[in-house]
């Protein structure tokens, strides 16, 4: 144990006591006082530099700005592709409304040609002719006009047809292996420059019926008759066993369909316009009744 001695009596004291037993003398410790160091808790060292977000910020505007100059783009391409088809189509409706053009997908164009005999009778005067023949036009005689150079392939026209008669009882057959044609200018027209006399006194049309069924008795009108049209003709055809036919690389235009079929005692005789468009054209030819020969 430590002493110290009382500074009143001189008294070794112990230095744990308050005050002295000898004499009283109180004694006044020093207070101690104790510092509280904190120490502080060094940081964890950043290894990622904040500058670093400086170029990662830029390159993400420079990103953003060439995204949408790419679906600008794609806008704008999308818009051109609308215009390119609004104009395509304009310009094929307007190529429709000049040329009338028929698409290969769509229904033929239609034309109904009635004959231009329709039936009935023909009283056959007494009179003579000279024996003279001229057959109906040969595929050798006349060629088929030619399509002009200007007109391309896909303007031409396609016409299909299919003859049929009618007989006394209502039946109906097939014009089988008769010849038919297109002509510029229509069948009364041609007989009537053609000098040709009206021997049945029933019109032109009727003496030139007559003429086929008898060409050896009519063959003046006959001959005159077949002359004339063959400068008239500009397409022809002939049918299959079933009366159909088909004539391609028609140039669009308005023709005059002709045709004549002929049995011992009769005559049918097709003569109509008809108008070509680019395309298939279907001539609906409805079956006729012949026109009687009587003597």
């Amino acid at each position: 144990m430590s002493l110290i001695t009382c500074p009143e009596c001189a008294h070794e004291v112990s230095t744990t006591a308050n005050a002295c037993p000898n004499c009283g003398h109180t004694f006044i410790k020093p207070v101690v006082q104790r510092n509280v160091v904190v120490a502080e808790t060094p940081r964890e060292r950043d290894d990622f530099p904040k500058w670093i977000f400086i170029p990662l910020g830029i390159l993400g505007v420079v990103l953003l700005f060439i995204l949408l100059a790419y679906m600008r783009n794609s806008d704008d391409d999308e818009a051109a592709q609308r215009n390119i088809g609004v104009n395509v189509a304009t310009q094929r409706q307007a190529n429709g409304s000049l040329g009338s053009t028929t698409r290969t997908d769509s229904p033929p164009n239609e034309i109904v040609v009635p004959p231009s005999s329709s039936g009935g009778q023909i009283v056959v005067p007494d009179t003579s002719a000279p024996a003279t023949t001229t057959a109906p036009p040969s595929s050798s005689s006349q060629t088929v006009t030619t399509i002009p150079p200007s007109t391309s392939a896909s303007d031409k026209g396609i016409v299909k047809l299919e003859a049929k008669i009618a007989s006394k009882t209502g039946s109906v057959q097939p014009v089988k292996d008769e010849r038919f044609y297109l002509l510029d200018k229509d069948l009364e027209s041609i007989l009537s420059s053609a000098d040709i006399d009206d021997e049945t006194g029933q019109g032109l049309t009727n003496a030139f019926g007559l003429s086929v069924v008898s060409p050896s008795k009519y063959g003046e009108t006959n001959r005159k008759a077949m002359n004339a049209i063959n400068k008239h003709i500009v397409y022809r055809t002939q049918t299959d066993a079933s009366g159909k036919a088909s004539m391609k690389d028609v140039k669009p235009d308005t023709y005059y369909l002709f045709g004549v079929t002929k049995t011992a005692n009769g005559f049918a005789i097709w003569s109509s316009p008809v108008t070509i468009q680019p395309g298939d054209n279907s001539l609906v030819l409805p079956p006729v009744r012949l026109t009687e020969i009587v003597d």
